[in-house]
C-alpha cells in the first residue's frame, strides 16, 4: 500500500477519474496553484479533457487502463462516483487515492452509506434496505407511506427512485426498478434542503462551508444560496455533522453532505458525495478557497485555505433548456455586473442538462437570489434590437 502521509508539492501530476465539469473545474484550479492534470474519460474532448494537461480515454471499469493511467500522476481523486470501485482500490496500490477506494465503495452504494452512518449515531432519514418482497413489505409495514423507493447504486437528479403514496404501489415500483437492491426511505417534512461542503487532509484537519441553501426543480438543483439567513442558526450542528460523517469514511479530499432541515427544525442527512458538489460551485467566487482549490490542497497535503464568504452569494443552474429558441443572449445576462458566468464546454446542449451556471455576489441573499434569476432569465432574450 502507498504511505498516504506526504506532501505533494505544485509541480506534481494530479490524476482525476472522470472527465465533466467537476474535473473541468478542479483542473483550472490546480493550474493556478502550478500543478499539471490528467484526466481519465469515457469520451474524447470531455469538458475536463479540454483544460486538462493530457486525456487518457476508456472504460471506467477498465482496471487496467485506469491502471497505466495510475503510473503517470502522483495522486489521483474523483470527480464523479460511478468509477469502480474495484479500480480505484487497485491502483491504491500504484498510487494514493483521495478519497480512498472504500469511501467509494460505500458511498455507491445507498444501503452501505446509510448502514455506515447510522451506525454511526449520525443522523440519517428513516430507511430499510431491499432486496425481496419480503423485505419490501416488511419496510412498508414499518416506514408506511408517504415514502421513496430508491435503487441502491446509481441514480442522481431524481432519476432511480420513486415517490410512493400507498403501499399497493410499492410492488409495481420496484419491478419499473428493475426489482434491484434498493432502499425505502421515509417521506421527510421538510422545510428546506441544505449541503455542507467538507474537507479533510490526511491529518485529520477539517473545514466545512454551510449550510448552503439549496432549491431544487424537476429533482435537479437550481438554485443554491450561502449565507442564507434562514438556515445560519443551523452551521454548528449542521458543519458538525459533516465533520463527523468526514471522520466516520476516513474522507480525504472534499466530500458534500446534504442534509433535510425539518419542520420542526431537526437535521437529516439525506446522501453524501466524496467529491466536489453543485451547491458548492458558488465557492468559486464568494470565498477565499473555492471547493476545487481545496480539493487540490488536501489531497496534495498542503494547509486547507479559508472558505468565510466575501460576501452573501447565489448559484442558479443553467441547463440546456436555457438554449431553446437558440443561442442564449449572453451579453443581455451579463449587463448585469455582479453576475459571473461560468460555462462547462459540453457541445450538446439538452434539456435538464447541466451546461453551466451563473453566481451573483451582492449585499444580502435576497438581492443576490433576485440579480440571478434576472440575469438567467434575460439569456432567452433572444430580441434583435441593438444592443446599448
Amino acid at each position: 500500500m502507498i504511505r498516504q502521509s506526504r506532501t505533494i508539492d505544485p509541480g506534481a501530476t494530479l490524476g482525476v477519474l472522470g472527465g465533466g465539469q467537476l474535473g473541468r473545474m478542479f483542473a483550472q484550479s490546480a493550474h493556478r496553484l502550478g500543478y499539471h492534470v490528467h484526466t481519465f474519460s469515457d469520451e474524447e474532448n470531455s469538458p475536463c479533457g479540454q483544460v486538462a494537461d493530457r486525456e487518457f480515454v476508456g472504460a471506467y471499469d477498465d482496471i487496467d487502463a485506469i491502471e497505466q493511467f495510475a503510473k503517470g500522476v502522483d495522486v489521483i481523486t474523483f470527480e464523479f462516483e460511478n468509477i469502480s470501485s474495484e479500480a480505484a482500490q487497485a491502483i491504491e496500490r500504484i498510487v494514493p487515492v483521495r478519497p480512498g477506494g472504500e469511501v467509494l465503495h460505500i458511498s455507491q452504494n445507498r444501503i452501505r452509506e446509510k448502514s455506515t452512518l447510522a451506525e454511526a449515531g449520525l443522523p440519517v432519514t428513516p430507511f430499510r434496505p431491499i432486496r425481496t418482497e419480503d423485505e419490501l413489505q416488511n419496510a412498508l409495514n414499518e416506514l408506511g407511506t408517504p415514502s421513496i423507493l430508491k435503487t441502491a447504486f446509481g441514480g442522481y437528479d431524481g432519476k432511480g427512485q420513486i415517490a410512493l403514496s400507498k403501499p399497493e404501489e410499492a410492488l409495481p415500483a420496484w419491478k419499473e426498478l428493475g426489482q434491484v437492491e434498493a432502499v425505502l426511505e421515509k417521506k421527510i417534512d421538510f422545510r428546506c434542503e441544505v449541503s455542507v461542503v467538507g474537507v479533510r487532509d490526511q491529518w485529520g484537519n477539517f473545514t466545512g462551508c454551510g449550510p448552503i441553501l439549496n432549491e431544487h426543480r424537476n429533482h435537479i438543483l437550481d438554485l443554491s444560496v450561502f449565507p442564507e439567513p434562514s438556515v445560519s442558526d443551523l452551521e454548528a450542528d449542521a458543519v458538525a455533522i459533516c465533520r463527523g460523517v468526514l471522520e466516520k469514511l476516513n474522507v480525504v479530499g472534499v466530500m458534500c453532505v446534504e442534509m433535510f432541515v425539518t419542520t420542526d427544525n431537526r437535521i437529516l442527512i439525506n446522501e453524501v458525495a466524496p467529491r466536489p458538489h453543485n451547491s458548492g460551485h458558488l465557492t468559486i467566487n464568494a470565498c477565499l478557497s473555492s471547493q476545487f482549490e481545496q480539493q487540490v490542497r488536501a489531497i496534495c497535503g498542503l494547509p486547507l485555505g479559508d472558505m468565510i464568504p466575501l460576501k452573501p452569494s447565489a448559484m442558479i443552474n443553467l441547463l440546456g433548456d436555457v438554449w431553446t429558441g437558440g443561442v442564449p443572449n449572453w451579453a443581455e445576462a451579463l449587463k448585469h455586473p455582479e453576475a459571473t458566468l461560468h460555462l462547462y464546454g459540453k457541445r450538446e446542449p439538452r434539456v435538464g442538462r447541466k451546461m453551466g451556471h451563473l453566481t451573483v455576489l451582492s449585499d444580502t441573499a435576497e438581492e443576490a437570489i433576485d440579480i440571478a434569476r434576472q440575469a438567467r432569465a434575460a439569456l432567452q432574450n433572444h430580441s434583435n434590437e441593438p444592443r446599448s
